[in-house]
C-alpha cells in the first residue's frame, strides 16, 4: 500500500495528483525549482524538495535528483504526472530498481512506444491500423502534402507540413535539429498529410490481472502547432462501427504490449477509416473530460493500479457531454507568442473544485459516484455559490472589485484545472498552459454553451491569454455542428483573432469614469468636478491590447450628468473605482474595473477589455534603426540560420529560432535586403525587444 507519494512534477498535474492523494489519505511530495519555490503546488504538498536551477534540464528532467528527494524524505511511490520524464523508461527503471513504486506502466511498455517509428511496427503486427510511412528520396508530388514527424517525444515537436516537394529538405533538416534539441533524437520520419482528418484517441485503463477498460473516445481536432487546444468526449459524430474499430484497436494496443495503467492510444480519423498515430503512456492532459463522462477518478485509479488492486469485469457506462478548453498565455493574433508577466487576478466564477477537483477514490461504480457527485453540481442538484479557485492575495488586487458579480456569474456544471493563484508570475522556462477549464452538462450543445459562457465571464487580469480564441471557437456554427478537423484552427483563424472592439469605446469610457472616481474628493465634488460655466472636456487615451487599437476617451460631468463625446446615447448611473453603470440608449449596462499600474481591465457581460492608459504627454521614444528584428519575447536562442553578415537574405527567410515556454519560434527576414548585423547565438537568453539582427535595403544602406 501506497502511505507517501513524490509528485515529480509541477504547476497544474501537480496539485491534481495532490488533491487525490489527500483524500486517499496519502502524505505528498512535492518537488520545485527554483522559479517555482512559492508555487502553489509546493505550499499544497506535506513536504517539500527544492531542486537547484530554473530550466527543465536542472530541475524537472533530473531523473537521479527525482529519486533521491523520493527516498530522502520516506516517499515510497513516485507519480511522474504528464510532461518532463513520465515517458522515459529509464526513469520509471532507476525508480524501481531504487525499491521504490512507479505509478505508471511497465518500462518494457514505456520503452515499446518511446519511438514512433517502433510502435508502428509493434502495433501493426497486432493488428493496429496504419499510415504507410514513406521514404524522403522517393517521395513525389503524387504524396503531397506529406507530414514530417520527430520518433521521439510529443507535444507538436519536430511536426512539419509539407506541400511543396521543393522545401522538404530543408523542412527534413529544421524538423530534425528540432527533435534533437527537444528530446535528444534527431530521428524524424515521412508519412502522408491526411487534410481534414480528425485526431480522435481512446482512453485505455488496464490492471495487473488482465483487465483492459476502454474508456470511450476523446476528440481533440482542435489544435494549434500540432498541440491540442480543445478537447471532448465522446467524440461527436462517429459511427458505432467506428467507435467499435477504435475500442477493438486500442485494446489490441493495450494488450500487445501488456500495458497496465492509465494510457491513451491516438487515431487519425478520416470518414470510416482510422490510422494509429501514437500511444501516450502516461495520463493526458484532456483526462479531465473522460473522467466527467464517466464520474471516474483517473488519478486515484492509477494509484489503485499500482498497489495491485484489480478493475471491475466491466468499465462504467458514460453518461452526458465533457468539453475542456485550455487557456494559454500566448497571442493567437501574432503567430501564437508566449506571454509572460504577472497574474493579477484569476477567477472563473462557479468553477467547482478548488484545483482539480477529484472525488472519492470509488473505482468503477458508476458515472456520478468519485468525481462527480462532490464537484459536478449538475450531480448533486445546484451549483455552490461562490466557490473559487484560488487562494486570494489581496495585495496583488490594488482596486480590484473582489468577489462581487458585477460582470456576471458563471453557470454551473464547470471544472478548473490550474497551477495558478492570483498574483503569480507566468515565466518562461515551463509551457504557457495556464488553466484548462471544463464544462459537463447532459448534452453537447449545452456543455458548449456552458464553457463559452463561463470563459466569457472569467475574469482574467494578466498577461494576453488565447481566451478570445477559445470562446468563439466554442461558438463557431462548424464547431457547434461537430464538423472540425485539425486544420480548424489555421482555416478560422482570422476571424478567430479579428480584434474585438464591439463595446471597446464604451469599456474605455467606462475605465475614464473609474479612473475619476478613483481621485480624492474635492471641494467642487467628484468625477472631475462641476462648474456652472462651460469648460473642456476631460481627455484619457487607452490602447486596447492586444490589438493595439488607440481609443480617446472626452467627456465632462455637469449638474445634468455625464456628456460624453462620440456617446450622444448615453447616461452614467453610477460610477466607482471599480464598478461603472451607463444606461445605453435605455439599456443598463454594467462594467467592472480594476487597475494595476498603467493596465486596466474591463470585464462585463458583454466582453472583457484590456486597456493600457497613454501618458497625455508622452516622452519622445528612442527610434530604432530600420530593419531591426527585436525579440517578441523573453527567451533563449536556440539555433540560428546559416547565414553570416555580409549576406543577402529573401523576405521571409528564417534567420535565427527563439524557444520560449516550450516551443520554438521562427525569426524571419522582413524584407529582402542585406545582413548587416547578428546579435545572436545559440543559447544566448534575450529579454522582449532585444536586437537580434539588421537586415537593411539597398536604399536604408545608401
Amino acid at each position: 500500500m501506497i502511505r507517501s507519494l513524490l509528485v515529480a512534477n509541477r504547476a497544474e498535474i501537480a496539485r491534481r495528483i495532490l488533491r487525490t492523494c489527500r483524500e486517499l489519505g496519502i502524505a505528498t511530495v512535492a518537488v520545485h525549482s527554483d522559479a517555482d519555490a512559492d508555487a502553489p503546488h509546493v505550499h499544497e504538498a506535506d513536504t517539500a524538495v527544492r531542486l537547484p536551477g530554473n530550466t527543465p534540464a536542472d530541475t524537472y528532467l533530473r531523473g537521479d535528483l527525482l529519486v533521491k528527494a523520493a527516498l530522502a524524505t520516506g516517499a515510497d511511490a513516485i507519480h511522474p504526472g504528464y510532461g518532463f520524464l513520465s515517458e522515459h523508461a529509464d526513469f520509471a527503471r532507476a525508480v524501481q530498481d531504487a525499491g521504490l513504486v512507479w505509478v505508471g506502466p511497465p518500462p518494457e511498455a514505456m520503452a515499446a512506444m518511446a519511438s514512433k517509428t517502433r510502435a508502428k511496427r509493434v502495433l501493426g503486427e497486432a493488428g493496429v491500423p496504419l499510415l504507410i510511412s514513406l521514404d524522403p528520396a522517393h517521395a513525389t508530388a503524387d504524396d503531397l502534402p506529406l507530414l514530417i514527424k520527430a520518433a521521439a517525444g510529443g507535444g507538436g515537436r519536430g511536426m512539419r507540413v509539407v506541400r511543396d516537394l521543393d522545401t522538404l529538405p530543408a523542412e527534413l533538416a529544421s524538423a530534425r535539429a528540432e527533435s534533437a534539441s527537444a528530446f535528444g533524437d534527431g530521428e524524424v520520419f515521412l508519412e502522408p498529410y491526411l487534410e481534414g482528418a480528425r485526431h480522435v484517441e481512446v482512453q485505455v485503463l488496464a490492471d495487473t490481472h488482465g483487465t483492459v477498460w476502454t474508456l470511450g473516445t476523446r476528440d481533440c481536432s482542435l489544435q494549434r502547432r500540432h498541440q491540442k487546444v480543445i478537447e471532448e468526449a465522446p467524440a461527436p459524430g462517429l459511427s458505432d462501427a467506428l467507435r467499435r474499430t477504435l475500442a477493438d484497436a486500442a485494446s489490441s494496443a493495450a494488450r500487445a504490449i501488456g500495458y497496465t495503467g492509465a494510457g491513451t492510444v491516438e487515431f487519425l480519423v478520416s470518414g470510416e477509416r482510422a490510422y494509429f498515430l501514437e500511444m501516450n503512456t502516461r495520463l493526458q492532459v484532456e483526462h479531465p473530460v473522460t473522467e466527467g463522462i464517466y464520474g471516474l477518478d483517473l488519478v486515484a485509479l492509477q494509484l489503485r493500479i499500482a498497489e495491485g488492486e484489480p478493475l471491475d469485469a466491466e468499465a462504467p457506462a458514460a453518461r452526458g457531454h465533457a468539453i475542456e478548453a485550455r487557456l494559454y498565455a500566448e497571442d493567437p493574433a501574432h503567430d501564437w507568442q508566449p506571454q509572460t508577466g504577472v497574474m493579477h487576478r484569476f477567477d472563473v466564477a462557479g468553477a467547482q473544485g478548488d484545483v482539480s477537483g477529484c472525488g472519492s477514490a470509488a473505482s468503477g461504480a458508476g458515472p456520478w459516484t468519485a468525481y462527480s457527485r462532490r464537484h459536478w453540481p449538475e450531480a448533486r442538484g445546484g451549483p455552490e455559490i461562490g466557490a473559487t479557485h484560488t487562494r486570494q492575495r489581496p495585495e496583488s488586487h490594488p482596486s480590484d472589485p473582489g468577489p462581487s458579480r458585477s460582470a456576471g456569474g458563471s453557470p454551473p456544471g464547470l471544472r478548473i484545472d490550474s497551477g495558478l493563484v492570483d498574483g503569480d508570475e507566468i515565466g518562461v522556462h515551463y509551457d504557457p498552459m495556464l488553466a484548462k477549464v471544463i464544462a459537463w452538462a447532459p448534452t453537447r450543445a449545452e456543455a458548449l454553451r456552458r464553457l463559452a459562457h463561463g470563459l466569457e465571464r472569467a475574469r482574467i487580469h494578466g498577461p494576453v491569454t488565447n481566451r478570445e480564441l477559445l470562446v468563439r471557437a466554442l461558438r463557431h456554427p462548424e464547431f457547434e455542428a461537430g464538423r472540425m478537423d485539425t486544420g480548424f484552427l489555421e482555416r478560422h483563424l482570422p476571424l478567430l483573432t479579428a480584434p474585438a472592439d464591439g463595446t471597446a469605446p464604451l469599456a474605455a469610457l467606462a475605465a475614464a469614469l473609474a479612473d475619476a472616481a478613483r481621485r480624492p474628493r474635492t471641494v467642487t465634488g467628484r468625477l472631475g468636478g462641476w462648474r456652472n460655466v462651460p469648460s473642456q472636456s476631460q481627455l484619457k487615451t487607452y490602447r486596447a491590447e492586444p490589438s493595439g487599437t488607440e481609443h480617446e476617451v472626452r467627456y465632462r460631468l455637469t449638474r445634468d450628468g455625464l456628456t460624453a463625446e462620440d456617446h450622444p446615447n448615453v447616461r452614467l448611473l453610477a460610477a466607482g473605482p471599480n464598478e461603472v453603470i451607463l444606461e445605453v440608449d435605455g439599456i443598463r449596462r454594467k462594467f467592472g474595473v480594476s487597475t494595476y499600474g498603467d493596465r486596466i481591465y474591463v470585464d462585463s457581460p458583454h466582453g472583457s477589455y484590456t486597456f493600457t492608459a497613454l501618458p497625455r504627454f508622452p516622452d519622445p521614444t528612442t527610434r530604432t534603426e530600420p530593419g531591426s528584428l527585436l525579440a517578441p519575447m523573453p527567451g533563449t536562442v536556440a539555433r540560428v540560420a546559416d547565414v553570416a553578415v555580409g549576406d543577402q537574405v529573401k523576405a521571409g527567410q528564417p534567420l535565427l529560432w527563439l524557444e520560449a515556454m516550450k516551443m520554438e519560434h521562427r525569426i524571419t527576414a522582413p524584407t529582402a535586403g542585406t545582413l548587416t548585423a547578428l546579435h545572436a547565438t545559440p543559447g544566448h537568453q534575450v529579454e522582449v525587444g532585444a536586437l537580434l539582427a539588421v537586415v537593411a535595403t539597398e536604399d536604408e544602406r545608401a
